[in-house]
This record gives structure tokens, sequence and C-alpha cells, in this order.
């Protein structure tokens, strides 16, 4: 399944957990808020300054502590943007974060 989802654009929520429930990968596109840099919330910024991480790292993390059915695909442009989205895969997003990265 493929369909608009990321931590700015939560609307696919329940077709996300269908997916997870049912065995099918949901991959979502524009995650990180497509062609440009996404207007970041107050939450959204916070975690990245609480982990010293970016906000399409918060974002990729958020992804993947979101579901087991997400499969992150995040564009690159070089290798340092390659390793910055690996890292994000080492942020450990906590229930502290997670809730300040709900909709509103």
């Amino acid at each position: 399944m493929q369909n608009r989802f990321g931590v700015l654009d939560q609307a696919d929520a329940a077709l996300v957990d269908e997916c997870a429930a049912a065995g099918i990968a949901f991959m979502p596109f524009f995650a990180l808020g497509g062609s440009h840099a996404p207007v970041a919330g107050e939450g959204l910024e916070r975690v990245a300054r609480r982990h010293g991480a970016t906000v399409f790292q918060v974002a990729i993390a958020w992804g993947l502590a979101r579901s087991p059915a997400i499969v992150q695909i995040p564009g690159t442009s070089s290798l340092a943007h390659l390793e910055e989205n690996m890292a994000a895969a080492d942020l450990a997003l906590d229930q502290a974060d997670l809730t300040l990265l709900r909709p509103a």
C-alpha cells in the first residue's frame, strides 16, 4: 500500500493500522513533507532538539516507531544526506516524544 502519510499528515492512521494487522507493507509518500522542508510544529522541533537531531530524522524515526508496517524510503542527494537519514533509525523515541508528535 502506498499513500500520503507522515508525522505532519496522519490522516490515514487507521489505514496504516489495518495494513499492519493484515501484514501488508505501507510505503508512505511525502513522509517528510514532500520536496519542501516540513513546516515543523513545536512538538517536532522540541523532539528534534531533545535528541540532537534534525526534524527530518525525527520524522523518519516517528514512522519507524509508528508501525511495523511502515517502510520508510527517504530520498537522498549525497552521502552525507544518506548518513543523516540512516542515523534516524538509531533515534529511540519514547512515549513523551510520541505524545508531542500526535496531531492537535
